[in-house]
């Protein structure tokens, strides 16, 4: 009878060791999920915002078509985009189009004096800096997440109920890396 209990008690311990890693794991999975959901409600901010500014920037520089066009491409590839690194090419993309956008708006002085423009320039800022913040919680979400994930022994409980590594969110170059230059003179 004592043996019985002893074994019995063996696996109760067992049982809620298992579940207490299964919770953890589960928690961080759902915080990576959080994470990502905060960059793609940024991301779409941002891809809000762009129509905006082209039409603004077209109203004084209309013969600039191909850059308009480019950022307009470069808009819809980002738009309908998942997965966090086919995501980063196609944001890489929209920030170098978005680049040359604001490289145009340099040779306008009443296209820089424009006050729709300025206020759609700082809100693009703010979202870039919201973006930047939201890629770096995200990483970190997924950085805990793995380190739980590949632990001994939660990479056995892992394993055995098919906790997938997730992506890191990355920006590619060092174009990109730096925030766009917004000029407000």
């Amino acid at each position: 009878m004592v043996t019985t209990l002893i074994v019995l008690g063996i696996i109760l311990l067992l049982v809620v060791f298992v579940v207490a890693i299964y919770n953890r794991l589960v928690r961080a999975r759902v915080r990576v999920d959080e994470a990502w959901a905060q960059i793609d409600t940024q991301l779409q901010r941002r891809h809000d915002l762009i129509p905006n500014l082209v039409e603004t920037v077209k109203g004084y520089a209309s013969h600039e078509r191909e850059t308009f066009e480019q950022v307009t491409a470069a808009r819809a590839r980002a738009i309908s985009t998942t997965g966090p690194a086919d995501l980063a090419e196609a944001e890489n993309g929209l920030t170098q189009a978005l680049g040359r956008l604001m490289a145009i708006s340099e040779n306008y002085p009443d296209l820089k004096a424009d006050a729709n423009f300025r206020q759609l320039q700082e809100e693009l800022a703010h979202t870039e800096n919201m973006v930047a913040g939201s890629r770096g919680h995200y990483n970190a979400s997924v950085r805990a997440y793995d380190e739980q994930r590949q632990v001994f022994p939660s990479s056995v409980i892992a394993g055995m109920l098919n906790f997938e590594g997730r992506e890191y969110f990355e920006v590619e170059t060092l174009e990109v890396r730096a925030a766009p230059e917004v000029s407000f003179e």
